[in-house]
């Protein structure tokens, strides 16, 4: 009896949903907003949980009926309810316009600290020497690391990496490149210091051999370690004096 009770109950609630469903027809329309990123706008009947979404122009189809309730849904659009009029069924411009999700950013403050480093943090040790990175590459090619095993000699081993580093070559070429490294350091600091001007018309340097008696000048140790000190009026006077040596080079050449 119960059975029979059933199947009667489930009957009736399908004939009452499906004469529900058959008044429902189809309204089209389409979402706009101030942008032109349209397509994925969630669209759901709130009656029947039917749901859609738009295309890339906004637009939408769904099946609904006058009284029904459209749920506009996206991450970027605030959520929006419209509720259907017999008239949304055949105006052929229904439109519902959604409104963007602002996010606001709250105000970031930039502090800046002068003192935080890696020696204030204690990460790297203070008074610690600094290494270009032609020294590092010599620094490693020549270190002996000598370490002492339970299992070795009493003085501990030693890398042979050296010894082959220099039967190779690859020291002597580590070193020609530090060297390389240093002039090319002191020309840098050098052009800093003083301008093509200075060369050409204080020093009566002629242009075209303005860098030649740049690369003069920072073989000479005396000078390097002037220029080195930033002192740019010591650096200035010993500058002079070998550009009138250079200038009598060049006049030995050009008999």
């Amino acid at each position: 009896m119960i059975n029979k009770v059933l199947c009667v109950l489930v009957v009736v609630l399908s004939q009452a949903a499906w004469s529900q469903d058959q008044d429902r027809a189809i309204v089209n329309g389409k979402v706009v907003s101030n942008t032109n990123d349209l397509e994925g706008v969630y669209v759901v009947n709130a009656q029947t949980e039917v749901m859609v979404t738009t295309t890339a122009d906004g637009s939408f189809s769904i099946k609904a009926k006058p009284g029904d309730t459209l749920v506009f849904s996206s991450i970027q659009f605030k959520e929006n309810r419209v509720l259907l009029t017999t008239e949304n069924f055949t105006d052929l411009n229904f439109t519902v316009r959604l409104s963007l999700v602002m996010h606001q950013l709250q105000e970031v403050i930039i502090r800046r600290y002068d003192n935080i480093n890696a020696v204030a943090l204690g990460i790297v040790p203070s008074n610690q020497k600094t290494y270009t990175e032609s020294e590092r590459k010599l620094r490693t090619a020549t270190a002996l690391d000598a370490t002492a095993t339970a299992s070795g000699m009493a003085g501990g081993s030693v890398s042979a990496d050296p010894f082959l580093n220099f039967l190779s070559g690859r020291t002597k070429m580590l070193k020609k490149e530090l060297i390389v490294e240093k002039k090319e350091f002191f020309m840098k600091l050098l052009e800093n210091m003083f301008s093509l001007d200075h060369f050409v018309n204080r020093l009566k340097i002629p242009n075209e051999y303005v860098k030649g008696f740049e690369y003069y000048a920072v073989e000479n140790d005396k000078f390097t370690v002037i220029l080195n000190s930033k002192n740019k009026t010591s650096t200035e006077f010993l500058l002079a004096e070998l550009a009138v040596k250079y200038k009598e080079i060049l006049a030995g050449e050009n008999k």
